[in-house]
């Protein structure tokens, strides 16, 4: 008998750095014993060979920006029997959702010398604005150890043990002394889900919040806790106005700080 056809794995680029597909090359041993369960089916930035879908799993880094990409996702979805976003761009919208609070036409002045032959949508939004989503790994870049255990899970049949928790309980079980407390730095890490490691505070550095709002985030109490810290209403604003600038309650929190400092 011939032997079960392998799952076609195909991976999707849309508005992005492509920081999320280098951290599945960089895998490098393990994509090629990975290669021996999945058929890497559809992956430029691995390979310019392709073989057509319907895909078992895609996974989609990168932002809907133009109307070209929306209009190209749902073709992915209706492809794709399991959809899984990767990276904040995919999952939030990505630092490119920055155009979402000012006007794209100042932008396509300031970056283009003929902007009339741009075409583009006024805002960088979610893969998930646009299409049903079947999972997301979040983070910018996302986590290594994450992406393995999705292709575990994806090969064993069910649903993976992915964190919601805050960075603060990484850093107690990583024994970091919090840098809030003891050196009075302005941390995110209460409302931002982990998945890196808690990376910055074990270096003595505040959390930037690259793996976006974890699951229940106080964030008036973080905003009154920022300023108490020292920090003015426009550098709170800054602070939530990053890699997840488009996650609802990011984008709620410096809406509340941009509202006080009466910036635009």
């Amino acid at each position: 008998m011939p032997a079960p056809a392998k799952p076609r794995l195909a991976v999707w680029k849309f508005a992005s750095c492509d920081g999320c597909q280098l951290t599945m090359l960089n895998l490098e041993d393990e994509l090629v014993a990975l290669a021996d369960r999945l058929e890497i089916a559809n992956f430029r930035e691995a390979s310019s060979a392709v073989v057509a879908g319907p895909y078992d799993l895609s996974l989609v880094e990168g932002s809907i920006t133009t109307p070209e990409d929306a209009e190209r996702i749902r073709e992915v979805r209706a492809q794709s029997r399991v959809l899984v976003t990767i990276g904040a761009c995919a999952t939030a919208g990505g630092i490119q959702a920055l155009r979402n609070f000012a006007h794209l036409d100042d932008f396509r002045r300031a970056v283009y010398a003929h902007p009339e032959f741009i075409e583009t949508l006024a805002t960088s939004t979610p893969i998930a604005d646009h299409v049903i989503v079947d999972g997301e790994l979040r983070g910018c870049p996302i986590s290594p150890r994450q992406l393995r255990e999705l292709f575990s899970a994806f090969l064993g049949h069910r649903s993976p043990d992915l964190p919601t928790e805050s960075v603060c309980a990484e850093c107690k079980r990583r024994g970091n002394v919090c840098v809030v407390v003891a050196r009075g730095i302005p941390c995110l890490g209460p409302v931002t889900q982990t998945g890196c490691g808690a990376l910055c505070p074990s270096y003595h550095r505040g959390c930037y919040g690259c793996f976006g709002p974890q699951g229940s985030p106080n964030l008036p109490s973080m905003l009154d806790h920022l300023t108490a810290l020292g920090m003015t209403p426009p550098e709170v604003t800054r602070v939530f106005r990053t890699f997840n600038a488009a996650a609802p309650a990011f984008r709620a929190a410096a809406d509340r700080a941009s509202g006080l400092s009466g910036a635009p």
